[in-house]
């Protein structure tokens, strides 16, 4: 979360440039293309770093030993223990969207199933405006300056949601008093 509110700007900003470069690279190239030239990058820079660390070895007649061994050194193998953990993170979740999923296509709830088939509604528009790495992009750069605007902002960000919460609010309720069979949850 540190990051997200920029309280280390060049981690941040390293993060999100590489993040956003990577997301435009693949809106213009293809994956193959994009994994090979970053994998190219890579090398080129870890290949230089060893050459010129071998040749001021051979030069100063030391052995400082190879410039990445603390890193050929970590251990990014995954445990069966956190293997599992993460299954079962998945499988929580993946649960728990199937049966909202099973709730919503098959009308448990009038209202929500009609606010569902809005929402769907509503992005076959967007769906035709924004490709899914263009909503990528934005949600990017909404995740790395919405957080930061609304430190700043905070009260009259939440009097203002306060505001359409009530509307939405009544607006609903309306909507469930005029709609047979549309219940509250508690009856």
């Amino acid at each position: 979360m540190e990051i997200l509110y920029w309280r280390d700007p060049r981690k941040t900003g390293v993060l999100a440039g590489s993040v956003l470069l990577l997301l435009v690279s693949l809106s213009r190239f293809s994956v193959l293309s994009v994994t090979a030239h970053v994998a190219l990058a890579v090398l080129s820079v870890t290949i230089s770093v060893r050459a010129y660390r071998s040749l001021l070895q051979a030069l100063q007649k030391k052995d400082e030993g190879h410039p990445f061994k603390s890193y050929l050194e970590f251990e990014v193998a995954l445990t069966p223990e956190q293997m599992s953990s993460y299954i079962e993170k998945l499988q929580l979740y993946l649960n728990i969207s199937l049966v909202e999923l099973r709730r919503l296509f098959l009308v448990q709830d009038l209202l929500d199933s009609i606010k569902f088939a809005v929402l769907m509604w509503l992005l076959t528009y967007l769906g035709a405006v924004f490709n899914g790495l263009t909503l990528l992009i934005l949600a990017v750069v909404t995740m790395f300056t919405l957080p930061v605007v609304y430190e700043k902002y905070q009260t009259q960000i939440d009097h203002c949601l306060g505001m359409v919460k009530t509307n939405v609010q009544l607006i609903l309720a309306k909507i469930k008093s005029k709609v047979p069979g549309a219940r509250t949850k508690n009856e």
